[in-house]
């Protein structure tokens, strides 16, 4: 079935079906962001397989026509191109969605680019369950097939300030790189001096009861739940992870010792993705916490609205709110 909003026109491809809330949102932000970049530095270079308008890119293709590339519907010669240009000098952001950068794309980015560290940069819309469109386009097993690739950076932004930082980061970064992106209006979580670190977690709220380790939009969901369990004298801590690779092993250990219950929240299957990576990291260091993961199951989701499926595989607020509040309860 098709994602039906509000009216009961039936989104396009593409478009926003997963804003909630009433943050304020910012339109493009990454697209923004690079043309604002791309102003001081006349090496950039962007491309896209057939979706500037659909990856955010267009702020970019509008200020610097001669500078964007549309390549069309072929993933794997738009990652080839990236390469070739970046061998000249050019630092390249390619757009494309998750499913099609990863999948369709994975031996081009490994060999083309991570082999010989080139200054490629992967903009990946659509990640995990933010597209209601099925399993051809819902990218959610791309953390855990592109943390496996060496020398390529994995990041994974929480909200329109950090996805700005993060494409200055990363503009800055020499080296291969691949993003996920939140596209069309993005909503302000963090607050506006935040600054985005490659490899660097972030630890967001303080509690001592359940700790959540989350990524990606979860981590909205996870400093609401949080407050919302607050107010019924529920203690959560919250560390927001961007960077899936190179993971910031340390703070994540840290973290972990300070509470008595651990969860991850990913935007992704619990396996291979963030979940792992802290069973991984607390196994490595010898800690012993109870570890809850909260991600999609082990199969291709349906197609659907956007809110309703996220609810139904446990990624919306109240079913975190839910998840953890359960934790507390079974231990009291």
């Amino acid at each position: 079935m098709s994602a039906v909003p509000q009216g009961g026109r039936t989104l396009a491809m593409g478009e926003d079906e997963s804003t909630q809330g009433a943050r304020r949102h910012v339109d493009a932000p990454f697209g923004h962001a690079l043309a604002r970049l791309a102003a001081d530095n006349p090496a950039i270079v962007g491309l896209t397989a057939d979706l500037g308008k659909y990856t955010d890119i267009h702020p970019f293709r509008d200020a610097f026509p001669n500078r964007f590339f549309n390549v069309g519907m072929a993933e794997q010669n738009l990652v080839a191109v990236a390469a070739g240009l970046a061998r000249t000098g050019k630092t390249v952001f390619a757009t494309t969605y998750g499913v099609f950068a990863s999948r369709r794309a994975y031996d081009f980015v490994a060999i083309g680019c991570a082999h010989s560290n080139l200054d490629v940069k992967i903009v990946a819309g659509l990640p995990g369950l933010t597209t209601g469109y099925g399993g051809t386009h819902q990218a959610i097993e791309d953390l855990a097939l592109m943390r496996m690739i060496p020398n390529l950076v994995v990041i994974d932004p929480c909200d329109a300030v950090e996805l700005q930082s993060a494409t200055e980061a990363i503009a800055a970064y020499k080296g291969s790189v691949y993003m996920r992106l939140p596209r069309g209006q993005v909503p302000v979580v963090l607050h506006e001096g935040y600054r985005f670190e490659i490899g660097k977690a972030q630890h967001l709220r303080q509690g001592g009861t359940v700790g959540i380790v989350s990524t990606g939009m979860m981590t909205e969901r996870a400093l609401d739940a949080a407050a919302a369990l607050g107010e019924s004298g529920v203690s959560v801590a919250v560390l927001h992870v961007p960077t899936i690779k190179p993971f910031d092993a340390r703070t994540v250990v840290a973290f972990a010792a300070g509470v008595e219950h651990l969860v991850t929240a990913e935007n992704h299957v619990v396996s291979g993705g963030l979940g792992s990576l802290v069973a991984e990291t607390l196994f490595n260091a010898g800690v012993t916490r109870p570890l809850t993961r909260i991600g999609l199951p082990d199969r291709f989701i349906e197609c659907g609205a956007v809110p309703t499926l996220q609810a139904r595989y446990g990624l919306s607020l109240e079913a975190v709110i839910g998840t953890v509040g359960s934790l507390v309860k079974g231990a009291s």
